[in-house]
């Protein structure tokens, strides 16, 4: 075989390949062909079946409802008690009382209107608040008043603070100065006591310790009875020690000439003036 013929042999299959490489593949189109284009192609079965997404939800909202179930049936959830601590007057049922959350659900408690409620008492000066779910569930911190003086008027006895406010006297306190109001008055205005009463009061205490009890009246002010028999008048305020310079000095002016006053008025510092028998 010449090498011209086996060019022309290579070339004819090479021209083969590209015609059959270019050709579309054959469909079979005899009988029954129809029937086996419509059958579905085979697929991999999932032997698992998922759960359905409408089970699983509903089973999510009956666990939810079940808990909240719980949570509002079940009593110790309601306060019943509470924690409360740096009470020295107060007691625990009274603070548990002024908060006002006996029996309610720990959900509706709210750390601010308890301590809202509890300033309302003017024995509280100021309050803390926690919830949490320890035992009890509630804790409170309670910042007393402490009394300043005490004030009696038509028999009844109460304790007043330093900025005035009026309180429930809680027990004997002998370590503080009592102040007897005249009868004739109505009572503290709206609970308090002006604050140039209870300052002037606390300056005389601390001028003349001995003085264990003062007077009080709504035009003269503070007084007390010297013990020769006389009565003193002072007025109110921050100005006692002056007051009480002016009156030793009137005092020992009158014992040089032999007078005894009947009462001494020292109100107003620049204009003195005393009443004799």
């Amino acid at each position: 075989m010449t090498s011209r013929t086996r060019d022309s042999q290579r070339a004819a299959r090479s021209a083969q390949e590209r015609r059959n490489a270019s050709r579309t593949p054959a469909i079979y189109r005899g009988p029954g062909a129809e029937a086996y284009a419509e059958r579905p192609l085979p697929q991999q079965v999932n032997t698992r079946r998922p759960l359905p997404w409408r089970l699983f939800s509903g089973l999510l909202a009956a666990s939810l409802i079940g808990i909240l179930a719980v949570f509002f049936s079940a009593d110790v959830f309601y306060v019943r008690n509470i924690g409360v601590s740096d009470l020295e007057y107060l007691s625990d049922s009274e603070i548990f009382a002024l908060s006002g959350i006996a029996g309610v659900h720990i959900f509706w408690v709210d750390p601010a209107e308890v301590r809202r409620n509890l300033m309302q008492s003017p024995s509280v000066a100021d309050a803390q608040v926690s919830v949490g779910w320890g035992a009890p569930m509630v804790q409170i911190s309670v910042q007393e008043r402490e009394p300043a003086v005490v004030w009696e008027q038509a028999g009844i006895r109460t304790w007043v603070d330093v900025q005035g406010r009026v309180m429930r006297e809680r027990s004997e306190r002998d370590d503080l100065l009592r102040i007897a109001a005249d009868t004739l008055m109505d009572g503290p205005p709206g609970g308090m006591v002006s604050r140039d009463v209870v300052t002037g009061a606390l300056q005389i205490q601390e001028l003349r310790p001995e003085l264990t009890e003062l007077r009080f009246h709504p035009d003269y002010g503070l007084g007390f009875t010297d013990p020769q028999g006389w009565q003193v008048w002072l007025g109110v305020g921050g100005d006692m020690r002056e007051k009480l310079d002016i009156y030793a000095g009137l005092i020992a002016d009158l014992q040089r000439r032999g007078t005894i006053p009947r009462a001494v008025y020292v109100i107003n510092p620049d204009r003195p003036w005393i009443s004799t028998f």
